[in-house]
């Protein structure tokens, strides 16, 4: 609240570099096609490993606009923000040029920071690991960027010229949902006017496959890729490693309509709670979940009945997608029955930190589309998972307001509420 103006953030610009397509056009149509982006991984051999498949996006920094300096500079997944981060700032119609610098925020959500430049430097100033005592004096000179994940804001923030608050926010899978809700705070509270924010991560690397491989989280479906992620299906077993990004541009409803922008969604509500459980466990029944929802559903003002569309986590594990679905029915009642529920994981994977963003992207598009994308590779319902997960094909249906949620390791689990402010008249 500023000067006793109630402020509303809302999302006017998108931008989204995922498997499948960079992009939001592509990324939009490979959803709705239905198509799957999962492939076996193709950056390193993956023979040595238990799970060889992964999603993997097709991004040239050049074709993306970056300078052969900014590629040398930063990691993958500092790339994905920046290409990702000027999409949106372009699509929002501001000009950036001329906003109050310091009036200007920037927020980042990235689980695992700057894994892939990490992971390389260390093969390379250990020889490829015969080095006990490393030579540092093979390593890229930014490599101290890689090291602080705070570097990712800093990128982003020098791209569209932002000298309010940077930050990154990193809690596991939750934290592409998280840095959304974040930014809302900063306009609600009247902190920034504007704030670039979104998530990105760019895990696929050997250290985060055989970290995976060791706990089983996830598929060793190697032998059909495309058909590996299979969340809500009795057939799933594990999720499909991604990577990615999606970046929005927020600002205040009012200034939005003012200028006459394309306002996508308003940031309605957002929650986020621990189970303070296990650090990769996760209680069946639910209850946190569905507890984050509700707070996101009261700050909203809206009831479990004004939720058109749910965009699940859906990673395809056993217990994560049971623990949801106990969730949605403990907070929505019987109207978890009648909503639509998906998850695209089943065809772009699980980008860890970056996810809960795209997804944010893709339940905006489908508001904005009146379509819901679907869970593909769906053929034999779980029992147990007994909702409408919208199996293999899109569906076109009006869609006002939005649940999208995540589940993160270190038992952190966020709900979001994204609704129409035009649609609703508000």
């Amino acid at each position: 609240m500023s000067g006793g103006h109630v402020r509303r953030p809302v999302i006017t610009g998108v931008g989204v570099t995922a498997p499948g397509g960079v992009g939001v056009k592509e990324f939009w149509k490979l959803l709705t096609d239905g198509r799957t982006a999962t492939r076996r991984i193709s950056f390193f051999d993956p023979s040595p490993f238990r799970s060889q498949v992964a999603a993997e996006a097709d991004l040239d920094a050049e074709l993306s606009g970056l300078t052969p300096q900014e590629t040398r500079r930063m990691d993958r997944a500092a790339q994905f923000a920046v290409v990702t981060a000027r999409e949106a700032v372009a699509d929002s119609g501001l000009d950036f040029a001329g906003l109050p610098p310091h009036r200007t925020g920037v927020t980042v959500g990235s689980a695992v920071g700057a894994t892939m430049g990490l992971d390389q430097e260390y093969r390379t100033v250990s020889d490829g690991g015969r080095l006990e005592l490393v030579d540092h004096t093979y390593a890229v000179p930014h490599l101290y960027n890689y090291m602080v994940p705070s570097s990712f804001a800093t990128e982003v923030a020098w791209a569209v010229g932002a000298e309010g608050p940077a930050t990154v926010v990193s809690t596991g899978c939750t934290s592409g949902l998280d840095a959304i809700g974040y930014a809302a705070d900063l306009i609600r509270e009247g902190s920034a006017d504007v704030v670039v924010a979104g998530a990105t991560d760019a895990p696929i690397s050997p250290i985060t496959l055989a970290c995976f491989d060791a706990i089983k989280a996830t598929t060793p479906r190697n032998d059909d890729p495309e058909h590996a992620s299979r969340p809500f299906d009795a057939t799933r077993n594990g999720f499909v490693l991604g990577e990615g990004a999606a970046m929005f541009v927020l600002e205040d409803l009012d200034g939005a309509r003012a200028r006459g922008a394309t306002i996508y969604a308003e940031v309605a509500g957002f929650a986020t709670r621990s189970n303070a459980f296990h650090m990769t466990g996760l209680r069946p029944d639910g209850r946190e979940m569905a507890e984050a929802i509700r707070v996101a559903l009261d700050a909203a003002r809206l009831a479990p009945e004004d939720i058109d569309y749910i965009n699940a986590h859906g990673s395809g594990t056993k217990q994560n997608d049971r623990h949801e679905t106990a969730a949605f029915k403990r907070s929505l009642g019987e109207h978890a029955y009648r909503t639509p529920v998906s998850s695209i994981k089943s065809m772009i994977g699980h980008s860890l930190g970056a996810i809960g963003s795209i997804e944010v992207a893709a339940s905006i598009l489908a508001m904005t589309h009146d379509v819901v994308p679907p869970t593909a590779n769906l053929h034999h319902p779980d029992p147990e998972c007994d909702l409408d997960y919208v199996p293999l094909t899109a569906r076109e249906q009006r869609v006002d307001a939005v649940l999208s949620v995540g589940s993160g390791f270190g038992g952190f689990q966020s709900a979001i509420v994204l609704a129409d402010p035009e649609r609703s008249g508000a």
